[in-house]
């Protein structure tokens, strides 16, 4: 994992201060809302690896905050090539983020890389079978909320121009920091409060909010290429590939190596529609051909 950060951090390199600190801000942004949700007993707990953020058990793997990294900075490599709009852009990027983590969360938990902590809502006999295959729906949900507000807010605040050399590298440091603090205030000031109204009054949970971003994203995506802008078609970087078939094939492999697959019936067919409808996705973004002509 580190050495796929390195060879992504190399390409944002290239590219500028905006996309370092950009992937950077992914990073950042990981490590903090896991130390948060882990000590403010969240449900889960991090196994030991090999670097560690905190004090055992309360701590987080570093590698951690830098798969979210690497997964938001490359899925926004790939919406910024298809030039979409603002919103459809953000909406793809979860998207792109969530068809990672689907597959990978169920097959990481089962490798004890983590652990929901179905025992202290007394429910024991979830551990493997609640929500998502014992992975609970609110983490789906959050995943997308996170994605969506960060680079939303990132590419809100890229409008603002400087006339200065100076002024503008300054600014596209700190626009990551800044997509972090709105992206917060959002989630603890509004969405959190509105899921905790939605439940008490209409008994609304993260597995009905989880449906209709569900439902709402790919509707936002499918509108923006509409709309999108015309870009001139340029080949993407070898990380929009290698990233994803990193994650998907690491853990696909082990849900048959660790015998995960025999566990249950559904969740394998699940993995494995997942893992095809991602290849389709990735054929459209990388193999076929751009129509040049246009």
């Amino acid at each position: 994992m580190y050495l796929l950060f390195i060879i992504t951090l190399f390409n944002a390199w290239k590219k500028g201060i905006g996309h370092v600190s950009y992937l950077l801000g992914g990073v950042g942004f990981g490590l903090l809302l896991e130390y948060v949700n882990v000590m403010s007993s969240a449900g889960y707990k991090y196994g030991q690896f090999m670097l560690m953020l905190g004090h055992a058990p309360d701590n987080i793997p570093v590698c951690i905050g830098t798969s979210w990294g690497i997964i938001i900075y490359t899925s926004r490599l790939i919406s910024d090539n298809k030039g979409l709009p603002l919103w459809a852009a953000a909406a793809f990027d979860s998207l792109l983020a969530l068809s990672i983590d689907l597959s990978m969360d169920v097959v990481a938990y089962r490798l004890h890389m983590w652990h929901w902590s179905w025992e202290d809502r007394q429910l024991p006999q979830m551990a493997l079978t609640g929500d998502w295959f014992g992975i609970p729906y609110g983490n789906f949900f959050g995943w997308l909320c996170v994605v969506f507000f960060y680079s939303l807010f990132a590419r809100t605040l890229e409008i603002i121009h400087f006339t200065k050399a100076g002024a503008i590298r300054v600014w596209k440091a700190i626009i990551p920091l800044l997509s972090i603090l709105i992206s917060q205030l959002i989630l603890w000031l509004t969405l959190f409060p509105v899921s905790t109204w939605l439940k008490v009054h209409f008994n609304i949970v993260s597995k009905e909010k989880l449906i209709f971003l569900l439902v709402l994203f790919p509707i936002m995506t499918i509108a923006g290429f509409t709309k999108k802008r015309e870009v001139t078609p340029t080949v993407l970087p070898f990380i929009t590939w290698l990233v994803p078939v990193w994650f998907h094939l690491y853990f696909f492999a082990w849900l048959f190596i660790g015998g995960f697959s025999r566990e249950n019936k559904l969740m394998t067919f699940l993995c494995v529609t997942n893992l095809f409808i991602v290849l389709v996705i990735h054929w459209w973004i990388h193999i076929r051909k751009p129509n040049l002509g246009r």
